[in-house]
């Protein structure tokens, strides 16, 4: 009778606990939607080019197209250049916020803002490139299309690149989908740089010598006088600029299409996801988490080293090496190293961790940002140092984005109550980016102001020279050391990241048997 009781009751648990095939298949479910094909992977990456084709291109060639172009005083170039970059960081963590309180479409939460935002923002990068015929209102339309342009970029960014968090539940395949991901932008850049720099390339620059008026401002006499290219006018200059500015934008459609078709955006994992909050608590809330703001000051400080960089780089190439008609050139030998450095840096992260790989990759770039300033202005000397430094640049557009979802999986961790706010982290990030941009770029063009900087000119004063190797060389490798004290407190090392990848993966596990528990019941 014992038995029997006991035989039945074992019987009864065992029926209790044995998975109904509901409960199978949504456990299947959810491991299936940890997994990502290479399709999957390059359709994703592939939405991150056209941020970094109109962000170099930009960033390469803006200033030296609002003064030599466009012809603008310095003074308004640079008022253009941080205003714009201002606005387009203040609009990063509201964007952020608007995306927190979407609704869920049949589309996803982050792909409509992908969608609709694409067709305006070329609209407005192409009318950046278009030089409108009269003067008075030259700076209030470059304003206007710049700061809208960035606006419509962020609704794109932003939502884009809190997809990371969506495309998979596992943090493996999270950080493969970013090293395609930042293969595919690092080839974006080469991209910007080789249509931007190879069709402006061929309409050299108009320039003036000494001898004639350096400060005017007249088309005509600017298509007259050309000392390297006299075939050349400025008009010329213009339309290439207008014809590169057409080609970048088809390539941004495309890019978007492929990531809108080949992406599917998962719905969140996790069942508890807490109710839309108010903006400033939002701020509080993120910022308060420390390693998210040691990670974010970190790459504030090596970001702005990186702007200066970039955006002083043309300037420097055309004047104090003078090397004016294959700078374009040099910038491309940079972002193509960069390309074929990616897949080193993430080997290099997975054996050895991200914190080394960020002190080891940041301070690579030291030696080229010294001998470009000291070493006598030589072709194929400063052709061989930035293929060199092309291997730092490709760390540092790597490495953020493989760090942040691990600080957002710490947040995770310590606040599970907590959930649904990926897209804040991650639009604050670029909040800080985009405003080291603006004031590397503002810094840069007023520096160069007060320093005597002569537009259209075929050479420069001493002093010009002098600024721009503080720009390109002394600047960056100061903000450099500094990002690099802060990320000696960063906590997140190998042991923590997969300690909370595995508190996680229990977390979900549990979900799972949750659900098929209340299946079983039904």
């Amino acid at each position: 009778m014992a038995r029997g009781e006991g035989t039945e009751q074992y019987s009864n648990t065992s029926l209790l606990q044995k998975p109904s095939p509901d409960g199978i298949r949504l456990a299947a479910k959810r491991k299936s939607r940890g997994q990502l094909s290479v399709c999957s992977k390059l359709c994703y990456a592939i939405g991150g080019a056209p941020y970094q084709i109109t962000g170099c291109a930009i960033g390469f060639f803006l200033q030296i197209y609002l003064l030599d172009v466009a012809l603008l005083d310095p003074f308004y170039a640079s008022i253009i250049l941080f205003v714009g970059r201002a606005w387009d960081a203040i609009t990063d963590p509201t964007v952020g916020f608007l995306i927190s309180r979407s609704p869920w479409t049949r589309f996803g939460r982050m792909m409509p803002w992908i969608v609709l935002s694409t067709p305006f923002a070329v609209l407005c990068y192409f009318l950046i490139w278009y030089v409108p015929s009269v003067d008075q209102g030259k700076v209030v339309w470059y304003l206007i299309f710049y700061c809208s342009f960035q606006t419509l970029q962020t609704c794109f960014h932003v939502p884009y690149s809190a997809l990371t968090m969506f495309i998979s539940t596992e943090q493996k395949e999270r950080d493969s989908a970013t090293a395609y991901r930042m293969t595919v932008e690092v080839l974006g850049t080469l991209i910007g740089t080789a249509v931007q720099g190879q069709i402006v390339g061929m309409a050299s620059a108009p320039c003036i010598s000494a001898g004639e008026d350096l400060n005017s401002t007249d088309l005509q006499v600017a298509s007259e006088v050309n000392i390297t290219e006299p075939h050349v006018s400025l008009e010329h200059l213009r339309n290439a600029y207008m014809i590169a500015s057409g080609v970048i934008c088809s390539i941004y459609v495309l890019c978007a299409m492929v990531l809108f078709l080949g992406v599917k955006e998962q719905k969140e994992t996790c069942r508890v996801r807490t109710e839309p909050m108010p903006f400033f608590q939002g701020i509080r809330m993120v910022m308060g988490h420390g390693p998210y703001a040691k990670l974010v000051m970190g790459f504030l400080f090596t970001s702005l080293a990186f702007m200066f960089l970039e955006g002083n780089f043309a300037l420097f190439c055309s004047y104090t090496l003078g090397f004016r008609n294959d700078f374009q050139n040099i910038l491309l030998v940079i972002m193509l190293s960069a390309t074929l450095a990616i897949p080193f840096w993430q080997w290099f992260l997975t054996k050895f961790g991200k914190k080394t790989a960020v002190f080891i990759g940041t301070t690579s770039v030291v030696p080229f940002l010294i001998s470009v300033v000291l070493v006598p202005s030589n072709l194929i000397v400063t052709y061989i140092v930035s293929f060199a430094a092309g291997v730092s640049v490709a760390a540092a557009f790597l490495l953020p984005w493989s760090m942040l979802p691990d600080v957002v999986d710490d947040f995770k961790v310590q606040n599970p109550e907590s959930q649904g706010h990926e897209a804040i982290f991650y639009s604050f990030y670029v909040f800080f980016t985009k405003f080291a941009s603006g004031v590397s770029l503002g810094v840069s063009t007023l520096s160069l102001d007060f320093a005597g900087y002569v537009t259209r000119g075929c050479t420069q004063p001493a002093e010009v020279d002098l600024t721009l190797k503080i720009l390109v060389s002394a600047a960056p490798i100061f903000f450099i050391i500094i990002g690099l004290l802060i990320f000696i407190s960063y906590p997140i090392n190998e042991e923590k990241r997969q300690g909370n990848n595995k508190l996680l993966k229990e977390q979900r596990e549990n979900e799972i048997d949750s659900d098929s528990t209340e299946l079983n019941v039904v």
